[in-house]
């Protein structure tokens, strides 16, 4: 499928874009290259290849999920440097 200049001239309206002819020559160009290209690979047998979704092994980065205790509230809040009942005492930052 060849795409002609007058159809790059009316994406290039749809998009609000303005080439000049030569622009309009060379993407008219470009773009039928790479439409050739797709045909390419659409004519390769695929038919015994496993589909990917990536093209490397993706393994989990993450640790395992382990519980553990968690702090009480008087350890948590003991390095604070101001605190107010159990919680931390922050600068209010909206006036």
């Amino acid at each position: 499928m060849k795409l002609t200049k007058a159809e790059v001239e009316y994406v290039a309206a749809l998009a609000r874009l303005e080439f000049s002819e030569e622009e309009k020559e060379k993407f008219t160009s470009q773009l039928n290259s790479i439409l050739d290209y797709m045909d390419m690979l659409n004519r390769v047998d695929t038919s015994g290849v496993v589909p990917e979704t990536h093209a490397i092994t993706l393994r989990n980065a993450f640790r395992d999920d382990v519980v553990w205790k968690s702090l009480e509230p008087e350890e948590a809040i003991k390095n604070a440097p101001e605190e107010r009942g159990s919680c931390f005492r922050v600068p209010r930052v909206i006036e």
